[in-house]
């Protein structure tokens, strides 16, 4: 037999979590057809000689529903031997969209994933209103990677209900007109719907996220949607309270459990630098899920954020913020110089009421007002001691003095490693929430793959790479329910990446550049020792370089 691609001599790490092999894999007409010793010629073959073969990677968490106007490479995600990513995430998404409804849809992004409004103007082309139509115009488009599409809750409603879904739940007509529209998606091909419960989850003006009023009888006459469709899953940002699961939180993943049949995953779970063990408290109250398919997802680095108060998003769960988004610098420099702002936020900040409530954990990473220069890399709580001021004064006073224009570096979660390193190979977990596309000047988690096996598998030897394969390739797929990806198995597709392992990695810590449509910036991550990506038996990426191949699909 001619093959179209014939992998040589490498050691096959199929996803299962078993043993690595010497084999070959073949390929032909976008599946593989033979693993093991393989005569015969192909078009392309490529020497695999003290490589791993493995599946490609699978992303379960971004949001490059915006990005793929401009940008068919998906990046940075791409450059990590990731062959399937996830979209839609969180409930916010760019359809269904009506035109008149195009700006609200705008802003949700902006507030809820911190996006840059020129950013989103000169690079969105507007081709859809349906969900149907969405997907057709981006695969249109073309993509280097295979795109799972979720149906976001956010524009579904708006689509439904107008203005009035950022206000109350759905009637029952309504409710029917929802189900019929997640139906018409499902039928063209999305994967599932996603939701956000989340507070800090702001829309329109400062309003909720649509989907936060989403009621429990839309919850499940959608999640018997999704199961009468028989494929596919559902995504949702459960936690009322980052990172602490309440009560009503596993109460609405069991409805969506046991309405649906089909697999969940849930956010966040992190490790709260502010209250550690916060997340194994969360996974003992929903580990009993894990057996209908119910997972949470975790990331792999310490959680680090750039943040800025010209998009708060970092303070979007405390009330008197509400008022500083979708602002002038004018306007926002006189909120914040506000004294009842002021006392207010202190308040907040005392009862612990932020995403992150110790100034040492806020470092001043850069500031043009010159004056401000020599106190960067110090944290507020050292520079608020020198002044002898209240730390959220001397925090607002930098941002004024610098026109808002001030950049922090917040440490967030996850910087104990130790306790790290038992959520990374704790069963009940599952690895992903790379969150690519998002907040893309605060953090960069897109690389997380090439991290796991540099610094966690071949570093600090935590797992095996057999085992670090397995979660970021067939445990990933698990989570929607993906077929016939995420294994290197006969008659599969050909997802594969072609990696080193003595020097795949990623940087710890992402970089600026700028990159994005009207001269945005953005945190990337390149990654290292990835030698080939495959997707869909195409030769996509080659030593880092795109190929000129566009070989995405849509999975479901």
């Amino acid at each position: 037999m001619a093959y179209d691609l014939l992998i040589r001599g490498g050691t096959v790490v199929d996803g299962t979590g078993g043993p690595g092999f010497a084999a070959d894999v073949a390929v032909k007409d976008g599946r593989i057809v033979k693993i093991g010793t393989v005569d015969g010629e192909a078009t392309r073959t490529i020497d695999a000689t003290g490589r791993v073969v493995a599946p490609g990677f699978i992303d379960p968490h971004t949001h490059y529903d915006a990005q793929l106007s401009w940008d068919p490479l998906v990046t940075p995600t791409a450059w990590h031997g990731i062959t399937t990513t996830v979209i839609g995430n969180c409930g916010v998404g760019l359809a269904p969209c009506r035109p008149e409804t195009r700006e609200r849809a705008l802003w949700d992004l902006i507030n809820v994933e911190a996006m840059s409004r020129e950013v989103l103007e000169a690079g969105i082309t507007w081709q859809w209103e349906s969900f149907g139509e969405f997907m057709g115009a981006t695969l249109a488009r073309g993509s280097a990677i295979n795109l799972g599409f979720l149906v976001p809750l956010s524009p579904l409603r708006t689509y439904a209900l107008g203005s009035e879904a950022s206000e109350r739940a759905a009637t029952a007509a309504e409710t029917d007109t929802l189900c019929g529209l997640l139906g018409d998606a499902l039928g063209a091909g999305a994967l599932g719907f996603s939701s956000s419960q989340q507070p800090n989850h702001v829309g329109y003006n400062g309003t909720p996220l649509a989907s936060r009023l989403t009621s429990n009888d839309e919850f499940a006459a959608l999640a018997r949607t999704v199961g009468r469709h028989g494929r596919g899953g559902i995504e949702i940002a459960v936690t009322k309270k980052l990172a602490h699961l309440q009560d009503d939180d596993v109460a609405l993943l069991e409805l969506l459990c046991e309405h649906s049949g089909r697999p969940v995953t849930w956010l966040t779970l992190l490790d709260l630098n502010s209250n550690p063990g916060c997340a194994f408290a969360a996974v003992e109250r929903a580990g009993h899920l894990t057996a209908k398919g119910c997972f949470p997802q975790t990331v792999v680095r310490p959680f680090m954020a750039e943040a800025d108060v010209r998009n708060p998003f970092m303070f979007a769960p405390l009330p008197a913020w509400k008022a500083a988004f979708n602002q002038t610098v004018e306007v926002q420099k006189a909120l914040y110089a506000d004294a009842d702002f002021r006392r207010t936020f202190r308040a907040d900040m005392a009862e612990g009421r932020s995403l992150v409530r110790d100034w040492n954990h806020f470092e001043l990473l850069s500031a043009d007002n010159p004056d401000l220069q020599p106190l960067l890399g110090r944290t507020v709580a050292d520079i608020a001691a020198e002044r002898g001021a209240d730390p959220c004064d001397t925090f607002l006073d930098l941002a004024i003095a610098d026109d808002v224009n001030t950049r922090f570096r917040v440490a967030v979660a996850n910087s104990d490693d130790a306790n790290l390193a038992r959520m990374l190979t704790d069963p009940r977990i599952r690895i992903g929430l790379g969150d690519g596309g998002a907040h893309v000047d605060m953090l960069c988690e897109a690389g997380y793959t090439t991290y796991l096996l540099g610094y966690w598998v071949r570093e600090r030897k935590l797992m095996s790479l057999e085992r670090a394969v397995q979660r970021i390739t067939s445990e990933a797929a698990g989570l929607f329910g993906i077929r016939e990806r995420g294994l290197l198995r006969e008659g599969y597709f050909a997802d594969i990446v072609v990696f080193d392992a003595a020097t795949v990695g990623s940087d710890r810590r992402p970089h600026l550049v700028a990159d994005l449509p009207a001269g945005g910036k953005r945190m990337i991550a390149e990654a290292r020792g990835v030698d080939c990506t495959v997707v869909n038996g195409k030769l996509v990426f080659e030593h880092g370089r795109h190929t000129g191949a566009l070989a995405g699909m849509a999975v479901n």
